[in-house]
């Protein structure tokens, strides 16, 4: 049974789930800074990097801007520039669609695909809990993935 609140409090920020969550969200974040000042891309960058990763890992060597906005949950207004700014850098190409040339797809570059080495030797100590405080991350992750589908 939840905690008794009173109604004065309830909206102390204290309170607020989203709150703590938005909180723990910037440490995680911050956290990440010293690879991604090394891999010079931003935190949204590197989650399309992440995502992109994975797709190649699974035989899906391109993808649409449409796929991935959807999977990160981001919008086209927020997802093309990034793209953008990624293309400018040499870490991915974004091209038409050839059956329907109204598509945006986007390939990796070699220069992106070499990155993952770097990225995987600052994650392995992550994940095996030098540089996660003892904290138990899997634990972690399955909690929030109940959180994650009981607002969806």
């Amino acid at each position: 049974m939840p905690k008794e609140i009173p109604e004065a409090e309830l909206l102390y920020l204290d309170q607020q789930l989203c709150f703590r969550l938005y909180t723990a969200s910037r440490l995680i974040i911050r956290a990440y800074q010293p690879l991604l000042k090394e891999l010079d891309i931003t935190y949204p960058q590197y989650l399309v990097l992440m995502l992109m990763w994975e797709w190649k890992d699974k035989a899906q060597q391109s993808s649409t801007v449409g796929q991935l906005g959807q999977r990160l949950q981001l919008d086209s207004g927020t997802l093309t520039p990034l793209l953008k700014r990624m293309e400018s850098k040499g870490l991915l190409e974004r091209f038409r669609g050839l059956e329907d040339e109204r598509e945006r797809h986007v390939r990796l570059t070699s220069k992106a695909i070499v990155m993952r080495e770097r990225a995987l030797a600052w994650m392995r100590p992550v994940r095996e809990g030098e540089r996660s405080k003892g904290l138990d991350l899997e634990a972690l992750s399955e909690n929030l993935d109940v959180l994650i589908d009981s607002f969806s």
